[in-house]
């Protein structure tokens, strides 16, 4: 522990980080895992995620079914590259095949 000036500025807000932060994600070489969270009405709620470079990326569920939609078509795919469009309830996910 430091001064609280040193603290200030070595502070990084909490954030949650989405799968669509990443370039490309590789859906071969990530383990999914499961976490629990909180709202901000207090309920407690389930999410899958996955780390990289030691910091957990949110999977939306809509990721998961755009991606089985994918595999179903062409089952070689490796890589998928997510993107993101709104925010709160009207958050958008797009993926596609690299």
């Amino acid at each position: 522990m430091g001064t609280i000036r040193q603290e200030a500025l070595a502070y990084e807000p909490k954030q949650t980080l989405n799968i669509a932060d990443l370039p490309q994600v590789n859906i071969d070489d990530l383990d999914v895992k499961e976490g629990e969270g909180t709202d901000k009405d207090g309920q407690v709620f389930k999410y899958k995620y996955v780390v990289v470079d030691g910091k957990e990326y949110r999977i939306p569920s809509s990721v998961l079914e755009e991606i089985q939609t994918i595999l179903k078509l062409k089952s070689e795919v490796k890589q998928v590259k997510v993107s993101k469009s709104g925010s709160g309830l009207a958050t958008r996910y797009k993926v596609e095949a690299l």
